[in-house]
C-alpha cells in the first residue's frame, strides 16, 4: 500500500529524516514510536506530501508519488497526480482541525462535496453512518465548541473516512487529550483495525502499539533503530536504545 525508500528530509542544516524506509501492506497496522523529536511526525507528513522530501522515493498502491532521480534527489509527479494519489490516504492530526463555524455533520461532508464533487444527497447518509460508527450521530447538529476533545477527535476520524481513503495515517491522535478521553479514540481506531483498515499510527500509546499493531517501528534521531512484530518488540527488543525507551514508557 505504501513503499517509501531512503527518505531524507532536512530543515536547513538539520537532517530530520536520515534514509528512512518503510513498506506498509494491505490491512496492516503499523505503530511508529520513539522519543519526541525523532522524526516520526515528519515522516508521516512526508508520505502524504504535507512535507516534501529531499531524497528518496514514495509509492502509494503502486503509483509513484516521488521518485529518486540522478544524484539521489526526489522528483514528484505532476500536481494533479499528486493530489489524486494523496487522496488515497486519510490523515488525522494531533489537533482536531475542525471548522468551528460548521456543525459536526457539515465538517464531515465538506471535503467530499468540495474536493470530490459528491452531491449532498449522496454524502449525507454516508456521513451519518460514519458518525454512527464513531458513536456521535447524536451530535450531528452540534458545533465543535460543544464537544469534548475525545469527541472532536472522533469527528476528525469520521471526516477523514468520509473521503473513502484506502490508508489511514494517524499523527499522535491522542496526545492533545486528557487521559480519560484517550480510550474512546483508541477504541474507534481498534475498530478500524478490526475491519482491516490499513493504518500507520505515530503514537505514544504503548498499549495500543502492543495490542493492536501488527508491527512496531522504533525511531530515534531521524532513523529507524528497530522494526519487528509488535509481540517480539515488546517482549524482547533487540537494540539497547529500544530497551532504554521502553523502560521509561512502560
Amino acid at each position: 500500500m505504501i513503499e517509501a525508500r531512503d527518505i531524507v528530509k532536512s530543515f536547513g542544516p538539520h537532517r530530520v529524516l536520515d534514509r528512512v524506509s518503510l513498506t506498509l501492506g494491505q490491512g496492516e497496522v503499523v505503530a511508529v514510536i520513539g522519543p519526541s523529536g525523532s522524526g516520526k511526525s515528519t515522516f508521516l507528513r512526508c508520505l502524504n506530501h504535507l512535507e516534501t522530501i529531499d531524497e528518496g522515493s514514495v509509492e502509494v498502491e503502486g503509483e509513484t508519488l516521488a521518485r529518486a532521480v540522478a544524484g539521489g534527489r526526489s522528483q514528484y509527479a505532476g500536481d494533479a497526480d499528486v493530489r489524486r494519489i494523496c487522496r488515497k490516504m486519510g490523515m488525522v492530526f494531533q489537533s482536531f482541525n475542525l471548522f468551528p463555524h460548521m456543525t459536526v455533520l457539515q465538517n464531515v461532508v465538506e471535503a467530499p462535496i468540495t474536493v470530490k464533487g459528491m452531491a449532498r444527497s449522496e454524502i449525507v447518509p454516508k456521513a451519518e453512518e460514519l458518525l454512527r460508527k464513531v458513536g456521535l450521530l447524536n451530535k450531528r447538529d452540534n458545533y465543535p465548541g460543544r464537544l469534548s476533545g475525545g469527541q472532536k477527535q472522533r469527528v476528525a476520524i469520521a471526516r477523514a473516512l468520509a473521503m473513502e481513503p484506502d490508508i489511514m495515517l494517524f499523527d499522535e491522535p491522542t496526545s492533545a487529550l486528557d487521559p480519560e478521553l484517550t480510550g474512546e479514540v483508541l477504541r474507534t481506531m481498534k475498530q478500524l483495525a478490526d475491519e482491516r483498515m490499513t493504518m500507520l499510527v505515530v503514537t505514544h500509546e504503548m498499549g495500543f502499539a502492543r495490542e493492536v499493531a501488527h508491527r512496531v517501528i522504533f525511531m530515534d534521531e531521524g532513523r529507524i533503530i528497530e522494526e519487528s512484530p509488535s509481540a517480539d518488540f515488546f517482549r524482547a527488543p533487540q537494540q539497547a536504545r529500544s530497551r532504554e525507551f521502553l523502560a521509561h514508557m512502560l
